[in-house]
């Protein structure tokens, strides 16, 4: 699975992942959706961690290939991910 947030970019696995969701205590509340491909899309949340007093705004780029979540890019806003999001389906859709 491909990751990208604030600390950097890299394939992990399912089970790292999950691993580190667990860890970092995070709590995301989803607030809109905007689907931009088949296998692509963004995911408007409201970020918590146990330190955090108030929710932060964020939005994550989704990629599901075979019913399954293959890259998380969290992005510091809507704008930024569905931007994101945009460029990763013209690069797919240019192979």
């Amino acid at each position: 699975m491909v990751v990208l947030g604030p600390k950097g970019a890299g394939s992990i696995t399912p089970a790292q992942f999950a691993e580190w969701v667990q860890r970092s205590g995070i709590t995301l509340v989803p607030r809109s959706w905007h689907a931009v491909s088949k296998h692509l899309a963004v995911v408007e949340q409201d970020a918590t961690w146990p330190e955090s007093t108030e929710p932060m705004r964020v939005a994550t780029v989704f990629r599901a290939t075979g019913g399954k979540v293959t890259a998380a890019l969290r992005m510091p806003d809507l704008d930024a991910a569905l931007e994101l999001a945009h460029i990763c389906r013209e690069m797919a859709a240019s192979e």
